[in-house]
C-alpha cells in the first residue's frame, strides 16, 4: 500500500482521497501491522474504491465458473467453522456458493456497524444476514449477489454524515482493538480478502474433478 499522509481538521471532516493503490491485508494477517495502521488517512471515497475493487476481485475470480462449481463440495481437512448453524455443519468443507454469500454478508455488516459508528450511536450488536448458501446453484445468482452486496456496501458508506464521527469506536468481543467507523468497515474487506484464495482452491479442485477421467 503507498504511504498515506494526511492531517484532520478540527470539524472532523474526513480527508479526500489519498490513496490511489490497493491495501495489502497480508501484513495484518502477519501481525507486522494492525487494521488502524492500514486505516490511516482514509477517506469514504477510499473506502469506496476498495469495497468496489473487491467485487471486481471476486467477479474475476468466478468469471470462468460453471454452475457444478457453485454446489461442489471441495476436500477442507482443516474447515472448522465455530459459528456454523448447525453442529453437522462445523467441520463441512464450504462450497463456492457458501464463500460468496459468507464474505458478501461480513461485508455488509461491517459497512453497516461502520454506518452506525459514523452517526454516533452505539453499536449494540450484530446486523447480519446471510443468504441461506443450500439455496445458491448457479454462476449467474452470485454474480448478482456480488453486484448486490456492491451497491448495499457502497449505500451505506454514502449514508455517512457530513462530518462522521471517527472518534465514536466500540470493539467486536472481550479484549479486542476498539474500531472507529473507518477501521470496522476496513475489517469488512480484511474479511473479504482473507477468502480469495479459499475461491481459487475451490475452483481448482471442481475443476480437476471436471476433467478427471471417468471410470
Amino acid at each position: 500500500m503507498a504511504a498515506c499522509r494526511t492531517s484532520r481538521t478540527e470539524t472532523n471532516r474526513l480527508p479526500a482521497s489519498v490513496c490511489p493503490d490497493v491495501i495489502d491485508f497480508a501484513p495484518v494477517r502477519r501481525k507486522e501491522k494492525t487494521l488502524d495502521d492500514l486505516a490511516e488517512g482514509l477517506a469514504q471515497d477510499d473506502l469506496a474504491r476498495l469495497a468496489g475493487e473487491m467485487c471486481d476481485v471476486f467477479l474475476e475470480l468466478i468469471a470462468d465458473a460453471d454452475d457444478p462449481d457453485v454446489t461442489f463440495v471441495p476436500e477442507d481437512p482443516a474447515a472448522n467453522d465455530t459459528f456454523a448453524a448447525t453442529p453437522e455443519e462445523v467441520n463441512m468443507p464450504w462450497t463456492l456458493g457458501h464463500v460468496i454469500v459468507h464474505w458478501t454478508a461480513s461485508s455488509e455488516e461491517s459497512a453497516a456497524l461502520a454506518l452506525t459508528l459514523a452517526r454516533g450511536l452505539d453499536v449494540t450488536g450484530r446486523s447480519r444476514y446471510e443468504v441461506p448458501w443450500e439455496q445458491v446453484t448457479s454462476v449467474a445468482f452470485l454474480r448478482e449477489r456480488i453486484e448486490e452486496s456492491r451497491r448495499m456496501q457502497l449505500a451505506m458508506l454514502e449514508a455517512w454524515p457530513d462530518r462522521p464521527h471517527i472518534d465514536k469506536t466500540y470493539s467486536p468481543r472481550e479484549g479486542a482493538r476498539p474500531m472507529n467507523a473507518v477501521v470496522r468497515f476496513l475489517a469488512g474487506l480484511s474479511h473479504a480478502d482473507a477468502h480469495c484464495d479459499q475461491v481459487r482452491d475451490v475452483l481448482a479442485q471442481a475443476r480437476a474433478a471436471r476433467s478427471a477421467p471417468t471410470a
